[in-house]
């Protein structure tokens, strides 16, 4: 089921229409205000500028956290693959453990 949140970004009031909670909605907005806010004080440039610079910023934050996230999936998938071997390396030797046990 769609929420929809209206807010204010900027000065301006939109209305956002998604299947993702209110509360997520709000604080989605809330970092666009934020990022638009501190590029217009700080750069002291207009809306349309420091918006598509945000959303540049946002963009650049996004790809470099999936690279992370991407990173991490390698990594985990490494560290699994090790711990299966180790597992299988375990079983056989167990398995010759008992073997030369039962031949004494």
């Amino acid at each position: 089921m769609a929420n929809r949140v209206t807010m204010n970004i900027c000065g301006e009031e939109y209305t956002l229409v998604a299947d993702e909670s209110s509360a997520y909605m709000e604080k989605v907005g809330a970092l666009v205000d934020q990022r638009m806010s501190e590029l217009m004080e700080a750069a002291h440039m207009g809306r349309s500028d420091a918006a598509v610079l945000a959303a540049v910023n946002i963009a650049d934050e996004l790809f470099k956290a999936q690279e992370s996230a991407e990173n991490l999936r390698r990594q985990l998938k490494t560290y699994l693959d090790e711990a299966t071997q180790a597992k299988a390396e375990a079983s056989e030797l167990k398995r010759q453990l008992f073997r030369a046990q039962n031949r004494k």
